[in-house]
């Protein structure tokens, strides 16, 4: 009796393990199909996701790998017209005999004014010079150094096979982030700032170099020959004649944008009224030779420019000038040759025989240098050549003595 109750309960035991284990089956293969039934139960199994990462690994960096490179040639170097002076316009400087040499000039500070430093590039022509040598003082425009400007007037050159002195200031980027010379501003007009810190420099300049005092001449480029203008009208007992390629009007702007403004419409009737210091005052103002070039397709500063600033140097110069009507010439162009060059202008007011205001409009010019190195910004190599048409102009002018600064 008590061995068959043995083998009953052994039996219901063996019965109840299977139920359990069936029942744990069960709940084990619900536990595994269920996720499979939706998509991403299917994707987190360990091995494919191993898998799908592999896979995604592999074409991410497929995919990347071509993208590099691509990225690298686009990237090519860019010229840029404000660039430092080790840049592209260093390499474009052909090798002179003459020094071309880095300096800088400093100005104390007197007062409330702080202490001021400019950097500046000298040329000095080779040989033994015979007598003291003149000197040309080149203003840069905007986005430009004075390595720029000087590879692109080819200024260097010419002053090699002439025998002058070229001198050329730089605005520094602290000053203007652009390289501006800021000849719109009231107290730049009125001779302070870089004016007065270029006229010492001016004076250090040829003391120490023994170059010719009464042979000293300014040119500029668009904000430059901004600047241009008011060093010669400010210190004409410095500056024999100027150069003023594509300038803007003198003396009727106050701010960038009134400047701006004057750049692109002139300055209406008040032209005439900012010069009229200049022969109102008590010391006569010694008369100031200039040559105006202006490309008349420009539209950064625009022909009128150059018609306003005609007007107020005929009325600075008119004690000295001695024709009523200025002589016309008219210069066809040349699109061959070895110098092509644009059809240009000119309109010559005479002191006796020596050229005093020179007005030269050059077809289908912009804002660029007429006839330099067009490799660069701010420069065609079409002519005529500006350069030479400048040391031309200069060459017949000369301070002879020394005359009072005007009140």
């Amino acid at each position: 009796m008590t061995k068959s109750l043995t083998s009953l309960w052994l039996k219901n035991l063996r019965l109840v393990g299977k139920a359990q284990q069936a029942q744990g089956r069960k709940l084990f293969k619900n536990l595994l199909t269920t996720p499979a039934r939706t998509p991403l139960a299917k994707s987190i199994k360990p091995a494919k996701v191993a898998k799908t990462l592999r896979t995604t690994t592999l074409k991410t960096v497929k995919a990347l790998k071509p993208v590099k490179p691509p990225v690298v040639k686009a990237a090519k170097p860019r010229r840029k017209a404000a660039a430092p002076p080790a840049g592209p316009a260093a390499t474009l400087l052909p090798a002179l005999p003459g020094s071309w040499k880095k300096s800088f000039f400093s100005l104390p500070g007197t007062g409330l004014a702080p202490a001021r430093r400019m950097m500046y590039w000298l040329y000095l022509p080779s040989g033994v010079a015979k007598a003291p040598l003149p000197l040309v003082v080149m203003l840069h425009g905007c986005k430009q150094t004075a390595t720029d400007f000087a590879a692109s007037t080819r200024m260097n050159q010419l002053a090699e096979r002439k025998g002058f002195a070229v001198l050329y200031p730089q605005q520094s980027a602290a000053a203007d982030a652009n390289r501006c010379w800021h000849w719109y501003r009231r107290a730049t007009q009125q001779g302070h700032g870089d004016v007065a810190l270029i006229a010492e420099m001016i004076k250090q300049v040829r003391v120490r170099n023994r170059l010719d005092t009464t042979r000293t001449y300014v040119a500029g480029m668009s904000a430059g020959a901004g600047l241009a203008a008011i060093l010669a009208l400010r210190h004409p007992q410095l500056i024999a004649a100027a150069g003023l390629h594509s300038a803007p009007v003198f003396g009727t702007s106050d701010s960038p944008m009134s400047g701006f403004q004057a750049m692109q419409q002139g300055a209406g009737v008040h032209h005439k009224e900012a010069v009229r210091e200049f022969t109102d005052s008590k010391l006569q103002f010694p008369g100031m030779p200039v040559m105006l070039i202006q490309g008349k397709s420009d539209s950064v500063v625009r022909r009128v420019n150059v018609d306003h600033l005609s007007a107020q140097f005929s009325i600075i110069d008119a004690p000295w000038i001695t024709s009523a009507e200025p002589v016309v010439r008219s210069y066809a162009g040349r699109r061959s040759g070895r110098s092509p060059r644009h059809a240009y202008k000119t309109a010559t007011y005479y002191a006796g025989r020596k050229p005093m205001l020179v007005k030269c409009e050059i077809d289908l010019l912009g804002h660029a240098w007429s006839g330099g190195d067009g490799r660069l910004d701010y420069s065609t190599p079409e002519g005529p050549d500006a350069t030479l048409l400048l040391w031309t102009f200069f060459s017949r002018q000369q301070r002879l003595q020394s005359v009072p600064m005007p009140m």
